[in-house]
């Protein structure tokens, strides 16, 4: 039981200083996010609906980490965002994702390719060189 006080008894402690919890500004809204990770976050709440970004580019664009480090951040906390706008240089869908995220595209009327006829899913990829975005207002 975190952040409840004294992790043994399940009590508040006496002084209210002491005290984590509702009261805690933190707590309002969930845990804290890192820094690194609200940066990533803000980033892709600027991509224009239609418009993609990869995971490197936003890493670029943030001058901070690696493609690794922003898709991390995603699959971390990710939900809160239109995340579906951060994806993979070669502009496959995210696996697992992919029915979601393109019922999102479609939406968004983003770019997409047919999917190689190879393809055993058939499902289509993103058009990266009309829908990626470079970070500048349109």
């Amino acid at each position: 039981m975190s952040g409840t006080g004294d992790e043994t008894s399940g009590e508040f402690p006496a002084n209210p200083e002491d005290r984590e919890g509702p009261e805690d500004p933190g707590d309002a809204e969930g845990p804290e996010l890192p820094e690194y990770a609200e940066r990533v976050l803000a980033v892709a709440e600027l991509i224009p609906a239609g418009r993609v970004m990869t995971y490197g580019d936003v890493a670029e664009w943030l001058e901070e980490g690696g493609p690794r480090q922003v898709g991390r951040v995603m699959a971390l906390y990710g939900g809160a965002v239109p995340w579906w706008r951060v994806v993979r240089a070669d502009g496959r869908l995210l696996p697992g994702s992919e029915l979601r995220a393109l019922a999102h595209y479609r939406d968004e009327g983003t770019p997409l390719r047919t999917a190689p006829h190879a393809a055993d899913d058939h499902i289509p990829r993103l058009d990266m060189r009309r829908a990626r975005w470079d970070g500048r207002r349109d």
